[in-house]
């Protein structure tokens, strides 16, 4: 079969699968590609993410990861979410997952698409395949964007004029030349709601982010203790912000996702942080089950829980919260005590520091302490 009428029954099926978009580019990268990656790393943009320098040079040309790769087909699937995200921020009691999260693994539900697609091509074309889902150093969101998926917004996420903020993105490289897509129009215009909707002012300018300030960084991929100047701002958030994305006034053209594979997990919207506070290791794997939140870990998930209660106001989480003073990981005791300090009076809060303080070891649960009685 001609590569045309593959890529025709390819459109076809990738329909019926589930994915809400499509498209084609070159797999050689254009040099202003390398330059933003590369510029990004320099600046330390990558906070703790230390992957992306040591894979740069294969992440930034598709052609050093695969010597092979003459095409890349690009594959967007639209999860748009059935309320505004923005609205769950108030709801200070309940624990606050990003919309992407509260589902089944994107990855696996993508992954096995893409290889059927890929599979079906190989079979009718004679070509070399390989699937990628955020699984290798691939760019997926400069490479939808070269391919006409949408374009990266101010907020540097992709945006498209069909499905706004909300598309998980795969790829699919070949060996076959294929006639690449014609590339949107960055249409972002003169709007900076993104940018200005920010808790920490994480862009230092458009179109660029800076991981370092970045609440999703702190609460998805951050190991250890989260700055002080950052826990506040985390509000409700548990897992993840979305705010940035939310905002983007072309959601307006957004439809909820009808994927069923993709269906939100009652169990992930919105629970409440006194239970949470209360899930022990068993509790917070059966929760987490085959979702992105697994990957946390359950001693960041009590971390982030912790800070989310602290910001609650709710004293009625105190004594919950105080079962974690003696946790095994100093952040999670270093996020008690923190949270305590929010929701005690002085007086309360210096008692507990004298009767705890003799058994702590560590310096930065000292240091927080020291801090909270300040």
């Amino acid at each position: 079969m001609d590569t045309s009428s593959a890529l025709f029954l390819l459109a076809d099926r990738a329909r019926t699968l589930g994915f809400s978009a499509i498209g084609i580019t070159r797999a050689d990268a254009p040099p202003e590609r390398k330059h933003r990656l590369h510029e990004a790393l320099e600046r330390g943009h990558h906070a703790g993410m230390d992957w992306l320098k040591d894979t740069e040079a294969r992440r930034a040309d598709p052609q050093i990861l695969w010597p092979d790769a003459r095409s890349i087909i690009m594959l967007g699937t639209n999860y748009g979410p059935a309320t505004d995200p923005m609205e769950d921020l108030a709801r200070k009691d309940r624990g606050n997952i990003s919309v992407y999260a509260r589902r089944q693994d994107y990855h696996e539900v993508i992954k096995g698409r893409l290889k059927e697609l890929a599979g079906l091509f190989a079979a009718k074309t004679g070509s070399e395949v390989k699937v990628f889902v955020d699984t290798a150093p691939v760019m997926e969101k400069p490479l939808a964007e070269a391919a006409g998926l949408g374009w990266q917004g101010k907020h540097s996420a992709l945006v498209s004029r069909t499905f706004g903020s909300w598309l998980f993105l795969g790829a699919i490289y070949t060996d076959a030349e294929l006639p690449a897509s014609t590339p949107q129009k960055e249409s972002c215009g003169k709007c900076t709601k993104c940018l200005d909707v920010c808790p920490t002012d994480a862009f230092p300018e458009p179109f660029k982010l800076n991981a370092r300030k970045c609440l999703a960084y702190y609460s998805n991929e951050h190991h250890g203790i989260i700055p002080r100047e950052y826990r506040a701002p985390m509000g409700n958030r548990i897992f993840g912000c979305d705010d940035c994305l939310a905002v983007c006034p072309w959601n307006k053209f957004a439809e909820q996702t009808r994927d069923a594979k993709l269906a939100v997990r009652d169990r992930l919207t919105l629970p409440k942080l006194k239970d949470l506070l209360r899930l022990d290791e068993t509790g917070f794997k059966e929760m987490t089950r085959a979702t992105p939140l697994r990957r946390l870990g359950y001693a960041r998930f009590l971390r982030n829980v912790l800070i989310a209660a602290g910001n609650s106001g709710e004293a009625g989480m105190v004594d919950s919260m105080r079962t974690h003073l003696d946790h095994s990981d100093p952040a999670v005791r270093v996020s008690a005590i923190w949270a305590l300090a929010q929701l005690l009076d002085k007086a309360g809060f210096s008692a507990l520091r004298d009767q705890a303080i003799g058994c702590e070891s560590d310096p930065d649960v000292l240091d927080e302490w020291r801090t909270g009685a300040a």
